[in-house]
């Protein structure tokens, strides 16, 4: 049967294979803003290229579009399809990542007609307006069920939303969430309008599905490692059992406490420590031994399910945490209880692995055998153990591994940048590796469609990664995913948590479709009453509000979600280098922000008071913010110490501080405080120290402003009446009380200020 391919004026000809259900949805997608929900294989890409292909034909010349992808390997891998398959100048089409400098994307940008580019380096070129979302017409979104809570794409949806309300907007993703609410967040994120569901059972869709066979095969642990699972239980009970005994698990017996009972006793313990004005001993001593119930839970899994090497390597981390300044109480606990001791001790002894990695050798061996020119991924949790799975297929003959990892590194194991990550899939497509030895960042989006087959070394509770794992797979022929699984441990728990969502999110999918197909899915995109939004000024009323409002921050606070949030809040923004604080709302407020973290650690190293002294100095209403939970709970310091330094600072130094319990109010604290200063006070935003960005008539404000007690407002009425600062300061005390507002208190309070002799 003859092939039939794709015709469209912007579409290379002979290049796409005609298929109904593709062009159906891109022409209604063309209508309104939709997402696509669509099994992996199928051609999400191919709908976003016929949406291109479109737009660049009704768009203005300066018009760009803007294509997202979560990882680097992807960005690359879209702007490859794009550029084979657009009949464009490839020059047009550019390429934004982190290791492109700002300055080159701006020239990019200018010169370029699609950008395909990571979320979070396209929300840093917005904060720091080194780009203009006005410019762009339309926005893909791949790999969309991202768009929830802080991620990038919600940042950058809103921009665009604010600036383009005209502009097109495409989602894609396989596995959108097991939750109609969950859907509706990442619809009401995006502003879709639309959804696009196809399943593998739909018609249009059944010829192009390829046959998945799925295997779980059961594994058992040597009873070699029983001695030491009974010593970590041991430990893991004692601390079970104090938990139990105040009440902060419920539980009719200690063997039946799991990580999720675990954590819930967390939440209790911090509420618990939040609603008491005096804090009991006991809720201190709860939240470290719960600490330390949750680690020892974690180590008991991960001899379980990793093996010895995972368990070992995370021991010595803990014993390396112990010899630094900042080593927590729990984990001090635990490297000096016997029992872990003589745990650790064992273990090292112990000349065997988990019986895993044998399996995972005999099912390569198998398959190798059978198909000497197949490609393999073997999927890892931890990258300890993607490690020791390389060391042992590497020296085998033929076979031809590599390890594909993330960026960020660990203790001696060096991540891989975003080009190493790149060059690595294109080895592996040609053939030059076998078996790519992956984590969790290979799980999403790569095309590698002769991969026959996909090991997970563990399954995983995500319904999500699940299936974007076994998406690796029959995407151009049959494939087959084999799941190791150890019995009698988590690994069985997390298959079927894996199973149960995933049935689940088919029955919500179908649920969703259903009414779609009735014509009852209005209400479904009528977001008024998501999050209570009716009640909460919106956007367009926080911009009115904000109008011209500024705040200079440092630019090392741009990697800080508080930027994001104050744009949001229709804040302007001008980053600078700062020498005091991080953020200056006028010519007399200066703002320290530190998350409680910083703030501890700085309470350690000694350089808290240095700061704050600084801070005082330069501005005459400093303030400084606590941002996060755990103050009392993050280390292992004694609480006066804490106590001692936030008194210090409010009475030794004269300094305010708020705390914050996240990002979002910190910047609405941030954002109220520069109204009041810039739009009732009339306050210019400056740098303090910098006299050539005040003028002389703000200065001298900024000097009266100092006496006590005296408002900006009180301030201006001082120098109208006086004329010069050094008439207010030969003034009697009955000249003083002739301007309105200055009653006798004030006016005795500023002479005894500026006659008192300075005592140091």
């Amino acid at each position: 049967m003859q092939t039939k391919y794709i015709n469209y004026k912007k579409i290379k000809l002979k290049k796409i294979e005609f298929r109904e259900y593709q062009v159906n949805i891109a022409e209604t997608s063309f209508k309104k803003n939709t997402l696509i929900v669509l099994p992996t294989g199928l051609g999400k890409t191919v709908i976003a290229l016929i949406l291109i292909s479109k737009i660049i034909q009704i768009c203005k010349k300066e018009e760009k579009i803007l294509f997202l992808a979560p990882t680097k390997p992807l960005v690359l891998q879209h702007a490859k399809f794009l550029k084979e398959s657009l009949k464009i100048d490839c020059e047009s089409i550019s390429i934004f990542t982190g290791e492109i400098s700002p300055e080159e994307r701006n020239k990019l940008w200018t010169r370029s007609k699609i950008i395909i580019s990571t979320p979070q380096v396209v929300e840093n070129d917005l904060l720091s307006k080194k780009i203009d979302i006005k410019d762009v017409s339309f926005i893909i979104f791949d790999e969309a069920h991202h768009a929830v809570g802080k991620y990038s794409y919600v940042f950058i949806s809103e921009m665009y939303k604010k600036h383009r309300a005209d502009g097109y907007i495409l989602g894609m993703t396989a596995s959108p969430g097991n939750e109609i609410p969950k859907i509706k967040e990442i619809c009401k994120n995006l502003n879709i309008k639309n959804i696009e569901l196809r399943t593998k059972y739909d018609s249009d869709v059944k010829p192009y599905i390829h046959n998945l066979e799925v295997i779980w095969k059961e594994v058992f642990l040597p009873k070699e490692f029983s001695y030491t699972i009974q010593l970590l239980r041991k430990s893991l009970s004692d601390r079970l059992k104090f938990l139990k005994e105040f009440k902060f698990i419920d539980s009719a017996s200690v063997a039946r406490i799991n990580r999720t009972k675990l954590l819930d006793a967390q939440i209790k313990i911090q509420k618990e420590i939040k609603s008491r004005v005096k804090i009991p001993k006991i809720l201190f001593q709860a939240a470290s031994i719960q600490s330390e119930a949750l680690k020892l839970y974690f180590a008991i899994e991960l001899l379980q399910t990793q093996g010895v090497n995972a368990l070992n390597n995370y021991f010595q981390r803990m014993n390396k945490e112990v010899l630094t300044k900042n080593s927590t109480k729990s984990s001090k606990s635990i490297m000096s209880d016997q029992n872990i001791s003589e745990a650790v001790a064992y273990v090292k002894s112990l000349d065997i692995e988990h019986p895993k990695l044998q399996e995972i050798i005999n099912i390569v061996e198998k398959q190798l055998s059978k198909a000497p020119n197949s490609k393999i991924i073997i999927f890892t949790h931890y990258r300890d153990t993607s490690l020791k799975v390389y060391d042992i297929l590497k020296n085998i003959d033929n076979y031809k591994p590599v390890r594909f990892i993330g960026q960020a590194g660990k203790d001696k194991d060096k991540g891989l940048t975003q080009k190493q990550q790149a060059d690595i899939i294109s080895k592996f497509k040609n053939g030059e590796f076998n078996i790519l030895i992956a984590t969790s960042v290979a799980e999403e989006g790569l095309d590698i469609p002769s991969t026959e087959l996909v090991v997970f070394f563990e399954p995983i509770p995500s319904e999500i990664r699940n299936i974007q794992r076994r998406g690796r797979t029959a995407r151009k022929m049959s494939g087959k995913v084999i799941i190791l699984i150890t019995k009698g441990t988590p690994d069985e728990g997390y298959y079927w948590a894996s199973k149960r969502r995933e049935k689940l999110m088919r029955t919500e999918l179908e649920l969703l479709r259903s009414k779609i197909d009735n014509k009852t899915h209005t209400d479904f995109f009528n977001y008024d009453n998501i999050d209570n939004i009716n009640n909460q000024s919106t956007l367009k009323d926080y911009e009115k509000n904000n109008q011209e409002i500024k705040i200079i921050i440092d630019h090392r606070e741009y990697r800080s979600r508080v930027v994001r949030n104050l744009m949001e809040l229709g804040i302007s923004i001008e980053s600078q280098q700062l020498a005091v604080g991080d953020y200056i709302l006028s010519s007399r407020i200066g703002v320290e922000r530190k998350n409680v973290d910083d703030f501890l650690n700085s309470l350690i190293n000694g350089k808290l008071f240095l700061q704050i002294s600084k801070l005082r100095d330069a501005y005459s209403r400093p303030m400084l913010i606590i941002e996060g939970e755990g103050l009392l709970t993050k280390r292992n310091i004694k609480h006066n110490a804490i106590f001692g330094s936030l008194v210090s600072i409010m009475i030794d130094y004269g300094i305010p501080i708020f705390t914050t319990k996240d990002d979002i109010e910190t910047a609405n604290i941030l954002s109220l405080a520069a109204k009041r200063e810039q739009k009732k006070d009339k306050k210019s935003v400056s740098i303090r120290g910098e006299k050539t960005s005040m003028s002389i008539q703000e200065q001298q404000q900024f000097i009266v402003e100092g006496l006590p007690n005296v408002s900006s407002i009180l301030a201006k009425r001082l120098l109208s009446k006086f004329g010069s600062i050094k008439s207010i300061i030969n003034a009697t005390e009955n000249e003083l009380q002739d301007v309105n507002g200055v009653g006798k208190n004030i006016a005795l309070k500023i002479i005894e200020i500026l006659n008192s002799e300075f005592d140091e």
